[in-house]
Order: structure tokens, then sequence, then C-alpha cells
């Protein structure tokens, strides 16, 4: 698929003269301290990386046409599997008008919840990056885009799966057994060579933002399948279904309310479930007539195949906070904490950022975990709450 859409590229800047080039992009330190020891052999309670990310951008035949180059590396001291190069964007644009297409290896998102994102299914998740879900990696894609007075249509074809990324045996915040994605498995006998299929319609009226959308291809969710790799070592294998997800997300604002909801519904060989995430977020703007913002936001996380999910948002509520200064430095905090109903278990993160200057920022993260049962799916990871402090510099 890189082959592809270089292709793709060359072809379309041939004979032809370019309008605007740029580079930007972002080099990052991050360090990771533990406040635990660590529960497996090989990890440790601290931990340094770098990643670099840089960006070239360039457009020609009035912004009709455009080139966006995007790859990343993270080089880490402990995990050999967080060590990793991906490209997240390697894509090629043109406009036709009311049409669009997009070719080569993109990020598309869609979702408006805070806590969880059902319907956002183009990308794999990177989860060596974070634990939050929403960092993605690149998907060898071709999109078309019609735009129109009664909303936008958005037809995907994926032609090529990207396998999860997950912690190895030294890295922290993995399970246990270890999840091996050398070993990973596939209902279809393409295996990743599978071509998935997307459509999305989205639209606005008024105050309502909405999109319905439906996915047929290779699920972005494995089942996680014990098993004995070849080391004679136990291991978690995964197991990549194929999938139909009808999805829907709807955002409203009224005033200083934002409503939100994700919903899904999902068929594979083996099962037919359910799962939506709704809620809302009010923003209390100018606290006390000074230059602060305040947002509460309160979130239910529901999923019909309760204790047998590969997530553990089941009969969740998510409460959480977010304090914007409005200042020079955009200082922004938000808290949160996601409880089960069922268990009492808790998780709750911190996070924080702030421009030291005009080029460099400082993100801090903090997670720490609760009252996790012996069966939750968060139980290898009850010794990792952590604080993660990570400067960014902006090219």
């Amino acid at each position: 698929m890189k082959f592809f859409t270089a292709l793709i590229t060359l072809a379309c800047l041939a004979n032809t003269s370019i309008e605007a080039s740029e580079w930007s992009g972002e080099v990052a330190l991050e360090s990771q301290l533990f406040n635990h020891a660590p529960l497996f052999p090989g990890q440790s309670t601290n931990n340094v990386s770098l990643s670099i990310s840089p960006e070239y951008y360039t457009s020609w035949d009035n912004d009709k046409r455009s080139l966006t180059i995007r790859p990343f590396i993270r080089l880490d001291q402990q995990d050999n599997k967080r060590s990793h190069f991906d490209i997240r964007e390697f894509l090629f644009y043109r406009n036709y008008g009311e049409w669009e297409l997009k070719a080569g290896i993109g990020k598309v998102f869609w979702g408006v919840a805070e806590s969880q994102h059902l319907v956002d299914i183009i990308n794999q998740t990177d989860m060596v990056e974070s634990l939050d879900l929403e960092e993605k990696l690149g998907q060898p894609m071709i999109n078309f885009s019609l735009e129109k007075d009664w909303g936008n249509t958005d037809l995907f074809i994926l032609p090529g799966f990207r396998k999860r990324t997950f912690p190895g045996p030294g890295g922290r915040l993995r399970t246990n057994p270890y999840i091996d994605g050398s070993l990973s498995q596939y209902a279809s006998g393409r295996k990743n060579r599978h071509i998935d299929y997307a459509i999305r319609y989205s639209h606005t009226i008024d105050n309502w933002d909405f999109g319905i959308s439906h996915f047929y291809g290779t699920s972005r969710i494995p089942d996680l399948i014990p098993a004995i790799n070849g080391s004679g070592t136990p291991v978690l294998i995964p197991f990549y279904n194929l999938l139909h997800q009808t999805g829907l997300d709807v955002q409203l604002v009224s005033g200083d309310w934002l409503w939100k909801l994700e919903a899904i519904h999902s068929k594979t060989n083996n099962s037919n479930y359910s799962a939506y995430t709704t809620g809302f977020e009010y923003t209390w703007v100018g606290i006390r007539e000074s230059s602060l913002d305040l947002g509460l936001i309160s979130e239910y996380l529901y999923d019909t195949r309760g204790d047998k999910a590969p997530t553990p948002f089941q009969n969740d509520i998510m409460l959480g906070a977010r304090l914007v200064f409005n200042d020079a430095q955009s200082t922004e905090i938000l808290f949160g904490t996601i409880l089960d109903t069922g268990s009492r278990e808790r998780s709750f993160t911190l996070e924080a950022s702030t421009r030291l200057t005009d080029n460099i920022k400082l993100n801090i993260e903090a997670r720490v975990f609760s009252n996790l049962r012996k069966n939750s799916p968060f139980y290898s990871i009850r010794n990792d709450d952590y604080l993660q402090f990570e400067l960014v510099y902006y090219i």
C-alpha cells in the first residue's frame, strides 16, 4: 500500500508546480514514574522514552491537491515493544468540487464522548502509546467524500489491517500473561490482507450534530486466547473476528450544555451485542468574572455483554472536571474518574498541560487504579499507578 501511495503521489506531482510546502512536527521527551514495585520480571519502577513526529505538507493546483507525510518513531528505555515506527499519514488529497478523494495512509476520527469512542473504528489503537485508547496507527485507505446541503457522505475502502500494539513482557501496564501479537490469528482466510469497507453519513441541523456509520471488516478489538508460545511461556493470543458494526453519534449544543451519545450494534460470527456511552458536559464560563472556565462532565457507559466484554466498561459511570485558564500559556487541567457500578472498581486520571515557551509544552499525566478485583481486566496493572511528565518541542 505504501508503494501504491507513492505511485499516486508521483503521478500527481508530475509536470505540476508546487505552490506551497512546509515542514513542522514535534519532538517529545517522556518520563514515567511508577508508585509501586513491579509485579513481573524485567519491569522497572521508572521509564524514559523519546518520540519524534515530523510532518511535511505540500499543495498545488490552487490547493485542490495536497500531500501530507507524517511518520512517527518512539524509542523506549525498557520495553522493546514500545520502541516502534509507524507511518501515521502518507496521504494524497484531491478536490473535485463537491467530491473529495484521499488515498494512502491516513487517520480518521469519529466520536463525541469523553470517556471512550465506541464509533471510532477506522484506525487501529496504538496501545503502547497510551491507555486512553486515543492514539492510533495509520490506516491504508481510499476515501471518497461528498459534501451537499443535505449532509456529508464518506465512503472508505481499507486495504490492509493493522494489528493492535501491546506492551512486551518487560513493559508496565501489561496483562498477565502478556499479549504476544506475533501469534495473532484471524477469522478471515486472508488474515491481515482482508479488505474492509465503511460508510458514514453526517449532518448538522440547528444545534444538532449527528453521524450514522456502518463498518464491515476485521474487528479492531481482538479476543484474547490463552496459549503457550514456542518457548513454553504462557501468553495471550489476539484473535481478530470479522465484524459488522453500525454506529450512531449525536451531539446537542444547548446554551452552556453539551449533550452526547455514542451507540453501536455489532455482530461477529460468535456474538451479537450493543453498547453505548451517553452523558453531558456543562461549562461554567468566567468563574466569578475571571478568565477561568470550568466544565463538569458526566457519562454512563454500558455494554450488553457484561463481564464477557473485552472492555472493562460494561456498566460504569464517568465523572470529570475540565479547568481552562484561557491564559497565554493555554493551561488546561482535566480530572476524571470511572466507577464500575457493580464491583466498585475505580480508576482516576489527571491530565494537565501548559506552554513554557512558544515552542515548548509541558504535559503531565497521572493514573491511579483502586479496588481492582482478581477477575478484572485491570488486575494485572494494580501496581502500575504512575505519574508522567512530557516535554514537547514543536518545530
